[in-house]
């Protein structure tokens, strides 16, 4: 998702300077270099490859209600990449790695979530792009107005984050449906652009959701990794309210972020929030919704690894089970208290 600027809790140090070659030994090296280009012609395209990568323009950190930036694509690629052919390279085994400590196993039966209705908001559209008027108009969010949508981010081969938002809540509303859960979507591809980030809340509020979960992936620099939760601040201003799901959507945030590691082995991100968890009172989703509801970014599409999981179909089905999971345990344990990161 496009966000705007946050200061991360964490940057990766610089590589350190390199010490100055002793004298007498530059003419030597610029030699040995020489004939190493003269012998191995292979690593002026590595090279250009690199400079490639790094004059191709980022999009900014990811955020769901971040103004659309001019210098940012107004189309981006919607299918799936089949298996195969997926634009970065798949991780190495596709079998489900185990729970880590602490996380407990979730009923599975057929009809273990009759009766419960749970919300699954893929973010963005893939049509977004085509509507840059519409998806930029301000909306209230309590706090503040921002933006109705954006585009969203994507790989940097172009695999858009609304396609892979898509593609992941559809299989975990195959997983929650088989388990007895009715499931509503916020959009299904079906829509000319959007909804509006406080469109998305309502839809959630008026269909008394049990639970809510907003999908995303996330846009930071190349170097950043790794998933993270973000759940709701207590937000108490103009129509926002968040007083009474503040609790509740902790508890369900707990759950989905050991969930997801646990299904998918993906680490905790290593540039913003603490153990995969992170706190906002700036996004419209979380500051109108009237039901427990988090966002997750499953990981950060601009960083090499992360893009290869998630362009890969089969660990988009383990990140599936993961939040399908995690909802699951959510609707089926009582609240112990006040729960504890």
């Amino acid at each position: 998702m496009t966000r705007t600027a946050r200061p991360h809790t964490s940057t990766p140090p610089g590589p350190a300077p390199r010490p100055a070659p002793r004298p007498g030994r530059a003419v030597t090296l610029a030699a040995l270099a020489c004939a190493a280009a003269l012998a191995l012609t292979a690593c002026e395209g590595a090279g250009a490859e690199e400079s490639k990568g790094a004059n191709r323009a980022a999009p900014p950190v990811s955020d769901p209600e971040a103004p659309m930036p001019s210098s940012w694509p107004t189309e981006t690629p919607t299918a799936s990449p089949e298996p195969g052919s997926t634009p970065e390279a798949s991780p190495a085994g596709s079998a489900t790695p185990a729970p880590p400590a602490g996380v407990a196993g979730v009923p599975t039966g057929a009809g273990v979530l009759t009766g419960r209705t749970v919300l699954l908001d893929p973010g963005h559209n893939p049509a977004n792009g085509k509507h840059a008027t519409e998806i930029n108009r301000k909306v209230d969010i309590g706090n503040a107005r921002k933006e109705c949508d954006t585009t969203g981010t994507t790989t940097n081969a172009g695999y858009s984050e609304a396609a892979y938002t898509l593609d992941v809540s559809r299989r975990a509303r195959e997983i929650l449906t088989a388990r007895g859960a009715k499931v509503l979507f916020t959009q299904d591809d079906d829509r000319a652009f959007g909804p509006c980030i406080d469109e998305r809340a309502r839809i959630g509020n008026e269909g008394k959701a049990d639970a809510a979960v907003s999908v995303h992936g996330d846009g930071a620099g190349g170097a950043d990794s790794g998933f993270h939760v973000i759940m709701p601040a207590k937000v108490k201003a103009g129509k926002a309210d968040t007083t009474a799901i503040v609790e509740p959507s902790h508890r369900l945030g707990l759950l989905l972020r050991d969930h997801f590691k646990a299904a998918t082995d993906e680490p905790y991100a290593d540039y913003i929030g603490e153990q995969g968890l992170d706190t906002r009172s700036d996004l419209g989703g979380l500051n109108l919704s009237k039901v427990p509801k988090v966002f997750i970014e499953c990981g950060n599409m601009r960083n090499t690894g992360d893009a290869g999981r998630m362009t890969d179909p089969q660990w988009r089905q383990r990140a599936a089970q993961g939040i399908a999971d995690a909802v699951t345990a959510f609707l089926t344990t009582p609240a112990a208290g006040p729960s504890k990161s």
